[in-house]
């Protein structure tokens, strides 16, 4: 029995629809699968335009699927995601609710909600405007960024004591340097000073040995003694003679710990900073890092990070590196290397270091 040629073309229509709903979870598990470094990176590449020709009703399950995802997968996922979206917001299929829904669990990837505000507020922009007061401590950055600029356009618009009231409120929230700097500066006016430097968790005090060779650059990849143990009442042979460890402090306005102020100007040189910090909790964290010079990171003996650049500028938060902290004591080892190069823009040898939540906020020693 011949098919009827009117249900033959209704069913080929069909299939292509069908066929890709049916896989959307199989292209997901390809893009998840793609290396840090790349492996993979064919595949994923081919698997990620076909997701994003997915049905607009797949939209939320591509977005759930950045929680496990590495960064670079999460990337392909993000494009192929809004592409699905896009298509949603068009035909109607993208439901604001189920956006709600979706930014209301606040434990999906802050990429991934902060996509999820995104779309809401091109479905119903009413929606998402309401929800802006309530981002206050968002775990997602982007989301509390908008949380504490709300406050702070209430603060500015309040006076007396109401005004001084919503600064402060503001500042529980506020994560991001320009509105610290701006909170800090309205309620110094108003009379009340803060301390940005403990609002931002910036460690200050660190025990210093050095200085060690980097002389041509050679001392990078050499592991002397304070890599191989750390003992605070150890003397060793450094650069210029024995060297030993030192306790010292910054009292820079913007928590710096500057080397060359603190110890010497050395040239070719490196020193190492120790400190223990008391972790509230087992945590998941980042280590931020600012330096124009190259450096090394270890945290409970391990190394975690290093980088040999020299003399790209110095920014707060320059480096973010993803890491974890165990209940109890931790110990933090920094290696700081300082080239020979002679101009005025190369003299810096310095470090900021802090602490913070993945979301961005400080996390502070246990008392």
């Amino acid at each position: 029995m011949k098919t009827p040629l009117c249900v033959a073309l209704v069913l080929t229509c069909l299939v292509p629809s069908i066929l890709i709903a049916a896989e959307t979870s199989d292209l997901i598990d390809l893009v998840q699968a793609i290396g840090h470094k790349g492996d993979g990176h064919p595949r994923a590449v081919k698997a990620a335009r076909e997701l994003a020709q997915a049905p607009s009703g797949d939209a939320l399950e591509i977005l759930a699927a950045i929680d496990n995802a590495n960064p670079l997968a999460a990337n392909w996922l993000a494009g192929a995601f809004q592409s699905v979206a896009d298509r949603g917001v068009k035909s109607g299929d993208l439901k604001a609710n189920d956006l709600k829904n979706f930014l209301g669990e606040t434990s999906h990837a802050a990429m991934a909600r902060t996509l999820a505000f995104e779309y809401l507020t091109k479905v119903d922009s009413d929606s998402g405007e309401q929800l802006i007061p309530q981002m206050l401590n968002d775990p997602a950055p982007a989301l509390r960024r908008k949380g504490v600029a709300y406050h702070i356009d209430l603060a500015k618009k309040a006076e007396g004591d109401a005004a001084l009231k919503q600064w402060k409120r503001a500042l529980d929230g506020a994560i991001d340097e320009d509105h610290v700097e701006e909170i800090a500066k309205a309620l110094k006016d108003a009379g009340e000073e803060i301390d940005t430097r403990e609002h931002f968790g910036l460690i200050r005090e660190w025990h210093v040995i050095g200085p060690f060779d980097n002389r041509d650059q050679k001392g990078f990849p050499v592991a002397y003694p304070p890599e191989k143990q750390v003992d605070l009442d150890a003397q060793y042979e450094g650069m210029k003679g024995e060297v030993t460890w030192e306790l010292l402090s910054s009292d820079e306005d913007d928590g710096a710990f500057d080397l060359a102020k603190l110890t010497e100007p050395h040239k070719g040189a490196i020193d190492y900073a120790y400190t223990e910090f008391q972790s509230p909790d087992d945590l998941d964290v980042q280590f931020r890092l600012a330096t124009p010079n190259a450096w090394k990171l270890w945290v409970n003996g391990q190394e975690v990070f290093a980088r040999e650049e020299y003399h790209r500028g110095m920014r707060f938060d320059q480096y973010i590196v993803p890491g974890e902290l165990k209940k109890g004591k931790n110990t933090i080892l920094l290696k700081v290397c300082q080239n020979e190069q002679e101009q005025d823009w190369a003299q810096r040898w310095a470090f900021q270091f802090r602490i913070v939540d993945p979301s961005g906020r400080a996390v502070h020693e246990a008392k």
